[in-house]
C-alpha cells in the first residue's frame, strides 16, 4: 500500500440548519441548533431496562447489534462507576442505509448509529441520548432535507417514544460553536495488489493490520460490518469493490467523559468506514473527529479533552502507518 493523501475535512454545515416539524414529516427537534437529543422519563418502578429499550427499538425497525453494560466494565477496570446505570449501544436500519449509501457514501460515518442509556441516584429518570436530525446531517454533510435521512430521524423518534412511554426531550443549551473545526477525519489511499490478489484481499489485510495496531492501545471493535457483501450485493448492487465499517471504542476515553457527559454515547462507539468504488482507484477511509464530542457537548474539563484528542491522534497515526 502507498499513501496517496491524508485530509482533514471540515464540515461547514450551518449549525442552525434544521427542518420544521411539517417539512420533516413530523420529526420534532425541540433544541434547534443542538446536534444531540436526550429523551427522558421517570423510571421509579424500574420497569424500563436496557432489554426493554432493545425490544422497543427492534419493534420500531431499528436493529440493535450491541448494548454493553459499561458499569460492569468500568467497575472491573477502574473500581468505580459514575452513574446508577450506563449502557452504550449501537443500532441501524439497513433499508435506509441502502438508500442513503447510493447518494452519500458518508453515511458510513453513522453506520452504525450510537446511543447511551443511563440513570443516576439523584433522579429516578432513565435517559437515552442519540444524534438529532441536525447532528446526523452535520457529521455526514448529508442535507437535512434529504427524505431518507429525515425518515431515519423519524424512526429514532418513534423508537424513543416506544422505549420510554410518556418521555420528553430534555431542553439543551450547549454552546455549540464548531464551524471551523474538522468534524471528520478522512484519508485517501490506493491499494497495491499482490500478484493474483484482489481488492477484497487487500482490504482484509488492511483490516487485520488495523485491528492489530488498535488492540495494544486499548481500542476495541465491538462490531464490524461488511456492507458490500451483506447489504449491497444482496440487493443487486455492485458499485463497490468493498465497503466496510468498524465500530470503535476506547474505555480510557468514555470513562472520564461520561462522568459529566453520559450523553456522549450519542458519539460512542464511533464508526470508521473504508470503501472503494469499482470505477475509482481511490480508497476512502474516515471517522467522526473528536471535535464532535468537545464542541457539541460543550466539554471543558481538561482530563476529558486530553483523553479525546490523544485517542484521535493515536488513530490518525495508526491509519497513516497502515496506509503507507
Amino acid at each position: 500500500m502507498r499513501k496517496f493523501s491524508t485530509i482533514l475535512v471540515a464540515a461547514f454545515i450551518a449549525l442552525g440548519m434544521s427542518v420544521s416539524p411539517v417539512d420533516a414529516s413530523n420529526v420534532v427537534e425541540m433544541n434547534k441548533g443542538q446536534n444531540i437529543q436526550i429523551f427522558s422519563v421517570d423510571n421509579s418502578s424500574g420497569a424500563i431496562t436496557d432489554k426493554t429499550v432493545n425490544k422497543a427499538f427492534e419493534e420500531s425497525g431499528l436493529i440493535v447489534d450491541v448494548n454493553n453494560n459499561m458499569n460492569s466494565l468500568f467497575s472491573k477496570r477502574y473500581n468505580k462507576i459514575h452513574h446508577k446505570t450506563y449502557f452504550l449501544a449501537i443500532f441501524r436500519n439497513d433499508a435506509l442505509i441502502l438508500k442513503l449509501i447510493n447518494k452519500y457514501p458518508t453515511i458510513g460515518l453513522l453506520t452504525p448509529l450510537s446511543m447511551s442509556i443511563y440513570s443516576n441516584d439523584a433522579k429516578n429518570t432513565i435517559n437515552i441520548s442519540t444524534l438529532s436530525l441536525t447532528g446526523m446531517a452535520r457529521v455526514t454533510q448529508i442535507p437535512a432535507t434529504d427524505p431518507d435521512l429525515i425518515e431515519y430521524a423519524r424512526l429514532i423518534d418513534v423508537a424513543l417514544h416506544k422505549a420510554l412511554p410518556n418521555g420528553v426531550y430534555l431542553p439543551l443549551n450547549y454552546a455549540v460553536k464548531s464551524q471551523d473545526k474538522s468534524l471528520t477525519t478522512e484519508f485517501t489511499t490506493e491499494f497495491d495488489l499482490e500478484d493474483g490478489g484482489t481488492y477484497a484481499d487487500a482490504k482484509q489485510a488492511f483490516e487485520e493490520e488495523l485491528e492489530s495496531e488498535l488492540e495494544p492501545l486499548g481500542f476495541v471493535i465491538p462490531k464490524s460490518y461488511n456492507l458490500q457483501e451483506d447489504l449491497l450485493e444482496k440487493n443487486g448492487q455492485d458499485d463497490y469493490d468493498f465497503y466496510d465499517t468498524y465500530s470503535i471504542c476506547k474505555f480510557n476515553v468514555i470513562f472520564p467523559v461520561s462522568k459529566d457527559h453520559p450523553e456522549a454515547g450519542a458519539f460512542a462507539p464511533c464508526s470508521l468506514f473504508i470503501y472503494k468504488k469499482k470505477d475509482d482507484d481511490t480508497v476512502h477511509i474516515g471517522f467522526p473527529s473528536v471535535e464532535n464530542w468537545i464542541e457539541n457537548l460543550d466539554i471543558s474539563d481538561e482530563e476529558s479533552i486530553k483523553a479525546l484528542r490523544s485517542s484521535q491522534a493515536m488513530i490518525v497515526k495508526i491509519l497513516n502507518d497502515v496506509t503507507e
